[in-house]
């Protein structure tokens, strides 16, 4: 048999458009965030964070980041340090790990990959 896991998705968006409040998470989840930053090159500057913030929020709300037990992120590599780095950030800041990263939407072997890993964490 293939072991199969059931997932619940949340978008975070998804919660600030419909103006829905947060919620406090009582399960450990992992977060997956993409890399959206003001511009510069990550390191002198243009290591600010746009668009994800709600996540943050969402994270520090009723202390959820201590149900996370990793963050996924994605970016372009062609941003070179600022690949990924706004998962490298909240990472810092919420003290969980940065499980793995994967460029733009993905491929199917990082899919493979990914699941894989999250099948054996939990």
């Amino acid at each position: 048999l293939e072991p199969s896991l059931n997932v619940t998705l949340t978008n975070v968006k998804d919660l600030v458009k419909g103006q829905e409040d947060y919620f406090k998470v009582g399960k450990p989840f992992v977060a997956f965030l993409p890399t959206y930053l003001e511009g510069g090159n990550g390191v002198d500057n243009g290591d600010v964070e746009v668009l994800t913030n709600p996540l943050g929020d969402f994270l520090a709300y009723e202390h959820n980041y201590a149900h996370c037990f990793g963050v996924i992120g994605s970016g372009n590599r062609n941003f070179n340090k600022q690949f990924c780095l706004t998962a490298r950030q909240y990472s810092e800041r919420f003290g969980f790990p940065v499980l793995d990263e994967f460029e733009l939407r993905g491929s199917n072997r990082d899919v493979a990959r990914i699941a894989a890993m999250l099948l054996e964490k939990i």
